[in-house]
């Protein structure tokens, strides 16, 4: 791990994740690396950065696996709503991204209240901020 100096990252809001998460999440930012390798490392890095906690001690308010996570994008304040899922099952059209596309890395171990930008694919830099979240099923 090696500590950043960039002015942007002191300003990320904090971040946790189930650490019984974190090997496959470290596998799945691996194999995307050749295909999209600015998600692979955001990945990383947002995995490198994050509170790991036990999944018996996670807050039901921060984004996981299987969370639903209503956010409004600052540039259009529009709101939307998404599960944020694994790549097998993501399914725009019923609402599930990936936690391998920009949005799903920049949402995952935020909590209602914090704000975080994030690169599109197109290269476009945004902003969001996380209004609810619902915990996984089950």
């Amino acid at each position: 791990m090696t500590t950043s100096t960039n002015p942007v990252s002191a300003r990320l809001p904090k971040i946790y994740l189930d650490k019984s998460l974190v090997g496959r999440l470290e596998a799945l930012a691996a194999s995307v690396m050749r295909r999209s390798p600015e998600v692979g490392e955001r990945l990383i890095d947002e995995i490198a950065r994050a509170k790991l906690v036990a999944p018996a001690t996670m807050r039901s308010d921060v984004v996981t696996i299987g969370s639903e996570v209503t956010y409004r994008d600052l540039g259009t304040a529009r709101l939307n709503t998404v599960s944020v899922v694994y790549p097998e099952d993501a399914d725009i059209e019923q609402g599930r991204i990936s936690v391998l596309t920009p949005v799903g890395v920049a949402l995952l171990g935020l909590s209602p209240g914090a704000e975080i930008s994030w690169t599109t694919r197109d290269d476009a830099t945004r902003q969001l901020l996380v209004v609810k979240v619902t915990p996984p099923p089950g």
